[in-house]
């Protein structure tokens, strides 16, 4: 396993690092989640990522007794701060912000996390109150460094000025995969100008791009798309003409001699702005094929032949993540 630096910060993370948003917040049974958690770590997988609105804590509390197995020393934690807990309990409010830490904290079992992440930009809060709190958060030991999520380049420049002297943003965290290349247009220029790292989710694009999904055929009843826990956000990426754009990189893959989620995760690894792409798995036996993608370097040829075969089916240009919004608030 290789590691990144992530921004400026003094944090080495893996390459390939673990994610719960799906699967440890109820979609898979909790021996499940500690067996991946076990796999990822023998895999040399050090970098965990979660949020407090995954299961509404259930992630994380999972991840406070698995982890307390493990050396705190030994691995990033990651986790995030903006979606509804409650009725009432959202955003990125300064007392929203003390409060959310403080529970993640005690559902994470640890005194703090190494990345505090603010999931998506809050428009209806001044951005000087969300960010001199989030400094409050790293002055108190409870959180080691500060990231994003989904926050559009403007957004990310009012982020950066209004940064108390003390602390600054070192990562963002984008969707990014073949079929969704939109923060190539801005996102990756602002965040290299800035020295931010980026952590890209769905880098697989929840699973589409290993191939398992055919065209015209019923998905298999082992995945995240028969699963009602699970295929909220997959239903939109089943379309044939996604579907067969995805099969014609099969013999590509086959070609460089690589498993399809191994070209995958090697065409998103490919770009310098990136510290780490954060896959999902429900089985150990995933985690190690995931891991396994770390170091492939794809070539020339290889790359191109992946265009080719996608044509015009990725989404490019700038494009709002999902449940974000481009406005930003002024004190």
């Amino acid at each position: 396993m290789r590691h990144r630096q992530l921004g400026s910060s003094d944090l080495q993370v893996s390459e390939i690092s673990l994610g719960s948003w799906l699967t440890y917040s109820g979609g898979v049974e909790a021996d499940a989640t500690a067996a991946c958690t076990r796999a990822a770590f023998d895999a040399g997988i050090t970098f965990f990522d979660t949020a407090n609105v995954y299961g509404r804590g259930a992630a994380e509390e999972a991840w406070g007794r698995i982890l307390a197995d493990y050396r705190r020393e030994d691995y990033v934690l990651a986790t995030k701060v903006y979606f509804p807990m409650s009725r009432t309990d959202r955003g990125l409010s300064p007392a929203q912000i003390h409060k959310q830490i403080d529970a993640s904290l005690r559902r994470l079992a640890t005194d703090h996390v190494d990345l505090y992440q603010c999931h998506r930009f809050d428009a209806e809060t001044p951005i000087e109150d969300t960010m001199e709190a989030l400094a409050e958060v790293v002055r108190a030991g409870k959180a080691r460094f500060l990231g994003i999520s989904e926050w559009t380049p403007d957004q990310i420049r009012a982020g950066l000025a209004a940064c108390p002297d003390d602390v600054t943003i070192v990562s963002s965290q984008p969707q990014y995969s073949m079929l969704w290349r939109a923060p190539e247009a801005e996102v990756f220029p602002t965040t290299a100008e800035h020295g931010i790292s980026n952590i890209v989710w769905s880098p697989m694009a929840e699973g589409v791009l290993t191939g398992k999904y055919k065209p015209g055929e019923p998905v298999p009843v082992d995945s995240r798309a028969a699963s009602d826990e699970m295929n909220g956000f997959i239903r939109q990426k089943l379309t044939d003409r996604t579907l067969e754009a995805v099969q014609r990189l099969v013999p590509i893959a086959e070609g460089a001699g690589l498993s399809m989620a191994e070209m995958a995760l090697a065409w998103v690894l490919r770009r310098p702005e990136l510290a780490s792409a954060i896959v999902g798995a429900s089985r150990p036996e995933q985690v190690h094929a995931n891991a396994a993608a770390a170091g492939i370097e794809l070539t020339a040829d290889t790359l191109t032949a992946i265009d080719e075969a996608l044509g015009d089916v990725p989404v490019t240009g700038q494009q709002l993540g999902p449940g974000a919004s481009a406005a930003i608030t002024h004190r």
